[in-house]
């Protein structure tokens, strides 16, 4: 499957390697959706293959793509909840 260059891989999932909590945006994710920094992206983000998932949670804009993504995992009030407590890193939200 080709990628979309969506950037819901990039907002709705956690990214341990870039203490990026779950459900928040990427820093790294530019206002095109692209990676800024996809030359030095850490491994996980290297490996990650466009696959049914992408396909599942297509909508029209990111915001519905990442609200699409979270439901389908069951993750919309763990989502909330890290978005409620202000955390800006995954130790801040594993904190909360």
């Amino acid at each position: 499957m080709e990628c979309t260059r969506c950037g819901a891989c990039c907002v709705a999932p956690d990214i341990a390697a870039l203490d990026k909590p779950l459900g928040l945006r990427c820093p790294h994710l530019g206002a095109d959706n692209l990676c800024t920094v996809y030359d030095r992206r850490p491994q996980v983000c290297r490996d990650y293959q466009a696959d049914e998932v992408c396909q599942r949670i297509e909508a029209p804009t990111l915001e519905e793509r990442v609200h699409k993504y979270l439901a389908l995992f069951e993750l919309t009030h763990e989502a909330e909840r890290v978005r409620q407590g202000g955390c800006s890193s995954m130790r801040q939200a594993r904190r909360g």
